[in-house]
């Protein structure tokens, strides 16, 4: 980080003099302040992972201007990169370049984003730019990835539901059921309510005792006739 200690945002010492016989406009000046703002904050919300760098295209012999969380090595008054040089070019140059593959001067990987900032006249005048370290990320990311994957022996199958099967939900998914095919739950024809039954048994329906007579006496059959069907292929 580049802020001195011990000072306000408005007393900061190592922001570059902008001398006023160099012609700058006083609108394009505020709107690097404004810039220089956003990336402290943007910066202090990523310590140590993510850093953040702005650019000041009036000058691109002297343009970092500010740089938090410095993982690259670079200070401010170092040059405009091969992106703000573009931009200074050509204003038609892409505002906003995102998610780049980069890297650091040490190796590590980086994703990146440049965002050009324009005046009013519609000249590149700043860029704030944003260097994500994934060196760090990724060993996380494959932890992650180790820690919840599940077995291939048994994707697709429900060996159990952790949830409480209650009666309210058992009746709730009977009556959803029939009402998808215009039905009450004793008006399904047989092969419907064998297809519902076998449907509640692989969600876990038939966890306590009392679902098979509450399932039963909603469909109109018996008790045996229900297991049945959890056994029967259909038709």
């Amino acid at each position: 980080m580049t802020r001195p200690t011990g000072r306000p945002d408005d007393e900061r010492t190592d922001r570059p003099v902008v001398p006023e016989e160099e012609g700058f406009l006083p609108e394009d000046e505020h709107l690097v302040r404004e810039a220089e703002r956003i990336a402290v904050a943007v910066g202090r919300m990523f310590p140590g992972l993510c850093e953040v760098v702005l650019h000041d295209l009036r000058r691109p012999d002297n343009a970092i201007r500010v740089i938090e969380n410095n993982l690259s090595g670079r200070q401010v008054g170092d040059s405009a990169t091969e992106l703000g040089l573009r931009r200074i070019a050509d204003p038609g140059y892409p505002s906003v370049i995102q998610n780049y593959d980069n890297r650091f001067p040490d190796g590590r990987p980086a994703k990146s984003t440049s965002i050009g900032i324009k005046n009013a006249e519609g000249r590149y005048v700043a860029a704030l730019c944003l260097n994500l370290d994934v060196s760090t990320l990724s060993p996380l990311a494959l932890t992650l990835a180790n820690l919840v994957a599940t077995d291939a022996a048994h994707q697709g199958e429900t060996l159990e539901t952790l949830r409480d099967r209650t009666g309210r939900e058992l009746r709730s998914a009977i009556d959803s059921f029939a009402a998808e095919r215009s039905s009450t739950p004793r008006g399904l024809n047989r092969d419907q309510k064998r297809e519902l039954v076998r449907r509640l048994h692989s969600e876990g329906f038939f966890e306590t005792r009392s679902s098979a007579q509450l399932i039963a006496d909603r469909l109109g059959v018996s008790r045996a006739t229900v297991y049945n069907y959890t056994k029967q292929p259909p038709r």
